[in-house]
C-alpha cells in the first residue's frame, strides 16, 4: 500500500445549486470491523443519502441469508476468526485484510421495487463494474453463469473467483456489496466452501501476478463505480490516510495496561525529538503524509475575533471553589477552553470523569496523556452533589479516553448520569465519551442511563485522522453515532478546523453526520495548547463559519449547527439541545 494523497481527493466543490445532482459520496475508510461496518451501514440504508464505502475488514467469515454453517469447515475459535450471519444474499465468504470491501449504499435509479429482476439488474452491473477493473490489468475476467461475482478465465477448464458479490436490496435501496481479492491470505478460503461453490477455486490479483497497489485499484473502483452505479452523477470522494501503524498508538491503545503512575521524562533535546517549531518528528510526519506541511508560527499573533477577555464573576469563582472542594476536574480547565469564563460566569461547566489522564496522546488536545490512576466509585456521588450544590440547569459529562478499563469507563458514565438525575431529575444531562474502543456492550451500558444527549467528537476530516487522533477513526466514530441513533439518543458531534483541512473537506465530513441523522454539531476554530503539539494551519474566519452553519443546516439538513470560531463542544450545550427538542426530559 502507499500512502500517498492524491491532489483529487475531494473531486467535486462544496457548495452545489439546487439545480445540479446530490453527489455520490465516497470513502476509503481503512480497516474498519465488521459490525461496526453493518451498523454504520443500517443507519445509512436507513436514510436518503448515496454513499459507497470503501474498506477492509480484520478476519471474519460471514453467511448470508442461504448460507449453510456445514460449509465452515473448521473450527473458527481455533483458528481465531469471528463468525457472523448478515442480511445480504449468498452463501459463506471471508473477508481480511488485502480485500477490498464496497458497501454501495444508495437509491437505485429509476428502481421502486427492489425485487427479483431488479436485484438481479444490480448484481450485473456490480459484475460489470468490477470485471472492468480486474480486465484493466490484462486478465481474462467476466461472469460466470450460474455463480454471481467475478472470475478470472471464466470460458475455461479452471475459472477462479476474484470477486465475491452479496447484496440486499428493498424498496430500490442498496446495501452490503462485493468484495475484491487484491492480495489476502487466499489460505483462509480453504477453511470455507467458498460462497458454498465446493469445486471452483479462489484467487487474488496478486495470485494471478499483479502488483498493483491499493491507490490504483481504488481509483480504477471509484471511476467504474461513477460509470456503473451512478452514470451522470458527480463523484465527491474522501479518504483516509492509507497506511495504519502500532507505532502510533499510545501505549494503552496497544493493550499495555494501566501499569504504574510514572513521572515522565525530561524531554529530548529538539534535534532528536522535535522539528525546529517544536511539533514533534512523528507527528510532523504524520500531517505530512496527510498532505500537511507548513503552519503558522508559534507565536503568531491571534486575530481579533480569537482574543477573549479575563471575566471572573462570582459564579466563576463559586464554581472554581466547588470543583476543588470536591476533587473534580473540568475539562474547561483541562482542555484550556477560550469560553471558559462564559461558561462558568453563568454557572454551567463541564466535568471530567475517570481522572485526568488520557490513555491516548491525540495532537491537539491538552490533557495529560500520562497512565491513568485507579478509577474513583466515589465520583459520580461528587459530581451530582457539585450539580445541586450549584444549582445547575444542564451539566456536561465528559470523560478521558479509558482503553485500559474492559468497558472503556461506560459505567462511571451511567452512574454519574443516574446520581445527576437522582439529586435532580430536571437536570438535562449531556454526555461527550470517547469511541469506547468500539465496544457496542459499552455504548448500550451509556445509553441505558438515558442521557438527555448522547456527544461524540469525530474532531476531524477523513484525510486528518491518523494524524489528529491516531489511536481513533473515522468510521469508529461514526458507527458509534449511528449505534446511539439507532438506541433513540439525541446525537451530536463536533469538529475542529484549522489543522489543514479544505472547506469541501469540512462540508463532507458534515454530509456523512448529515447521513446518518445526527441532530447537533459544533465547528470551532482550532487553538494550539502548546509548543509540540499540532500546528495551527491558519485561521478561519466568522464568515467561513456562518458558511459551514448554513451548509449544515440549510443544505444538508443537520437540527443544529453551532458553528464559530470560538465555539467548543460543550458551549451553550443546554439552550442548544433545548432547541432540537424543548422538552428533553
Amino acid at each position: 500500500m502507499t500512502a500517498a494523497i492524491s491532489d483529487a481527493t475531494v473531486t467535486t466543490p462544496a457548495r452545489l445549486s439546487r439545480q445540479e445532482p446530490v453527489p455520490f459520496r465516497v470513502r476509503w475508510l481503512g480497516r474498519v470491523e465488521y459490525d461496526e461496518a453493518w451498523d454504520l451501514q443500517r443507519q445509512l440504508y436507513a436514510g436518503r443519502s448515496d454513499h459507497l464505502l470503501l474498506l477492509e475488514h480484520s478476519p471474519i467469515y460471514t453467511l448470508g441469508r442461504s448460507g449453510k454453517f456445514e460449509h465452515l469447515l473448521v473450527d473458527a475459535e481455533q483458528i481465531g476468526v469471528e463468525v457472523t450471519r448478515v442480511d445480504r444474499g449468498g452463501d459463506i465468504t471471508f473477508h481480511g485484510p488485502g480485500q477490498i470491501v464496497g458497501y454501495p449504499i444508495f437509491t437505485l435509479p429509476g428502481k421502486r421495487g427492489g425485487g427479483m429482476a431488479d436485484t438481479r439488474a444490480y448484481v450485473a452491473a456490480v459484475e460489470e463494474m468490477l470485471v472492468d477493473v480486474v480486465s484493466h490489468f490484462g486478465l481474462d475476467a467476466g461472469r460466470l453463469a450460474g455463480h454471481p461475482g467475478v472470475w478470472i478465465d471464466p470460458g475455461g477448464a479452471e475459472p477462479r473467483k476474484v470477486a465475491a458479490i452479496g447484496v440486499r436490496l428493498s424498496r430500490g435501496r442498496s446495501m452490503h456489496g462485493f468484495a475484491l481479492n487484491h492480495d489476502p491470505d487466499l489460505g483462509r478460503f480453504d477453511s470455507i466452501v467458498p460462497c458454498g461453490i465446493p469445486d471452483k477455486a479462489v484467487t487474488s490479483l496478486r495470485a494471478e501476478g499483479i502488483e498493483a497497489e491499493l491507490d490504483e485499484i481504488l481509483d480504477l473502483l471509484v471511476d467504474a463505480a461513477g460509470r456503473h452505479l451512478v452514470p451522470g452523477r458527480p463523484i465527491e470522494r474522501s479518504d483516509v490516510v492509507r497506511r495504519h501503524r502500532q507505532s502510533d498508538l499510545a501505549p494503552f491503545s496497544k493493550g499495555m495496561g494501566p501499569g504504574e503512575v510514572v513521572k515522565p521524562s525530561p524531554p529530548k533535546p529538539a534535534s532528536t525529538s522535535t522539528s525546529g517549531d517544536g511539533v514533534a518528528v512523528r507527528l510532523r510526519g504524520r500531517l505530512a503524509q496527510a498532505g500537511v506541511h507548513g503552519g503558522l508560527e508559534i507565536g503568531a499573533r491571534k486575530p481579533s475575533w480569537m482574543r477573549v477577555s479575563l471575566r471572573t464573576d462570582e459564579n466563576f469563582r463559586n464554581l472554581k471553589a466547588t470543583a476543588r472542594s470536591l476533587d473534580l476536574t473540568t475539562v474547561c480547565e483541562e482542555a484550556g477552553c477560550p469560553n471558559i469564563f462564559d461558561c462558568w460566569n453563568e454557572g454551567t461547566a463541564t466535568f471530567m470523569l475517570l481522572g485526568e489522564r488520557c490513555t491516548r496522546a491525540c495532537g491537539f488536545c491538552l490533557v495529560d496523556t500520562q497512565k491513568p490512576e485507579a478509577v474513583d466509585d466515589g465520583e459520580p456521588a461528587r459530581i451530582a452533589e457539585a450539580v445541586a450544590e450549584l444549582g445547575l440547569r444542564f451539566v456536561v459529562l465528559t470523560m478521558v479516553a479509558r482503553d485500559d478499563l474492559d468497558d472503556g469507563g461506560a459505567s462511571i458514565v451511567a452512574d454519574s448520569i443516574r446520581a445527576v438525575r437522582a439529586v435532580a431529575p430536571d437536570v438535562g444531562v449531556e454526555v461527550l465519551i470517547s469511541d469506547l474502543q468500539g465496544r457496542r456492550t459499552s455504548l448500550d451500558t451509556i445509553c441505558d442511563a438515558g442521557p438527555t444527549v448522547l456527544n461524540h467528537n469525530i474532531e476531524t476530516v477523513a484525510r486528518l485522522q491518523r494524524a489528529v487522533r491516531p489511536s481513533a477513526g473515522y468510521a469508529r466514530s461514526l458507527a458509534l453515532l449511528a449505534r446511539a441513533k439507532q438506541r433513540g439518543m439525541t446525537t451530536k458531534s463536533g469538529i475542529i478546523v484549522g489543522m489543514g483541512e479544505t472547506l469541501d473537506e469540512v462540508v463532507a465530513t458534515l454530509a456523512d453526520l448529515a447521513a446518518i441523522d445526527i441532530d447537533i454539531v459544533t465547528i470551532g476554530q482550532y487553538l494550539r495548547p502548546t509548543s509540540h503539539h499540532l500546528p495551527i494551519h491558519r485561521w478561519w474566519t466568522p464568515t467561513e463559519f456562518d458558511e459551514l452553519r448554513r451548509i449544515g443546516e440549510d443544505e444538508l439538513g443537520i437540527g443544529q449547527v453551532a458553528a464559530s470560531p470560538l465555539t467548543r463542544s460543550s458551549h451553550h450545550a443546554g439552550s442548544i439541545a433545548a432547541r432540537v427538542d424543548p422538552s428533553p426530559e
